[in-house]
């Protein structure tokens, strides 16, 4: 029988190359069955480690997962890393400033009440912090941002929510209005199109 292999430089040999090998028993590449064994290797390794306890008295281990019931936020993960490696890019006082003017914006995000006082009291936590703490490197300008009262922007951001309620049912009725203001297509329009 005539060897049909393309040799070396001739025009079916790249094509040979470029075709994943294939396992006669099963005819599956040989990349699917070394992804397949991989990942049978990795639960093996994870079943035993189980085994040995290197999953016991994790850090959080029992407790609710942070941040679970919050709204999802994009840049998590950079917020977490600077707050973790304590990361200033203005100086607090700065900072400060800009998160108090920011606040009413972020507290508009939130729908449950107990989060909103969550984050005045997370705030007024931070000013408080800001005033005591004595400042470690070049001293930057002077922490004048003060604390805000939690029963107020409660207060404030109830009405802040109940007037975008309104505006929203407002918009609501307004296209409703325009809904039930259009002719009704007949029934002889609505089963044939418009062709009757």
């Amino acid at each position: 029988m005539p060897d049909l292999t393309p040799q070396a430089g001739e025009p079916g040999d790249e094509a040979a190359r470029r075709m994943p090998a294939r396992d006669d028993r099963t005819g599956r590449s040989a990349a699917a069955a070394r992804i397949a064994q991989q990942s049978t290797w990795v639960d093996l390794q994870v079943r035993q480690a189980m085994e040995r306890g290197d999953f016991d008295d994790l850090p959080g281990q029992g407790k609710p997962i942070e941040g679970l019931g919050a709204e999802h936020d994009p840049d998590w993960w950079v917020k977490k890393l600077v707050e973790r490696e304590n990361i200033a890019l203005l100086p607090p006082a700065l900072a400060l400033r800009k998160e108090d003017a920011e606040l009413d914006g972020r507290l508009d995000r939130i729908n449950v009440e107990a989060e909103v006082r969550r984050e005045v009291e997370d705030f007024n936590a931070r000013v408080r912090k800001a005033i005591y703490t004595p400042p470690t490197g070049p001293s930057g300008p002077p922490v004048i941002t003060r604390q805000r009262d939690i029963d107020a922007e409660v207060e404030a951001w109830r009405e802040r929510r109940t007037a975008r309620i309104e505006a929203q049912r407002a918009v609501r009725a307004a296209h409703e209005a325009e809904q039930a203001a259009r002719p009704r297509p007949g029934w002889r329009q609505r089963l044939f199109g418009g062709r009757a």
